[in-house]
């Protein structure tokens, strides 16, 4: 168990190098930014369809 924790320790190590050895770095804080908006109003649609159907579907007399 502890060779598998230091292999992952390690690959992460170096996935971490190579992320920072390129030029832009990674994500800018724009994009980031872009997508927690972008996944929160997702995120809301589905919730305000959520309670239209149900609310829809509760009124449905089955009697």
């Amino acid at each position: 168990m502890n060779a598998l924790l230091n292999l992952i320790a390690a690959e992460m190590r170096h996935r971490w190098q190579a992320v920072r050895d390129t030029k832009d770095g990674g994500y800018t804080t724009e994009a980031v930014v872009a997508t927690a908006v972008l996944v929160t109003l997702a995120i809301l649609a589905i919730g305000i369809i959520y309670s239209k159907v149900s609310g829809k579907a509760n009124s449905i007399n089955l009697g």
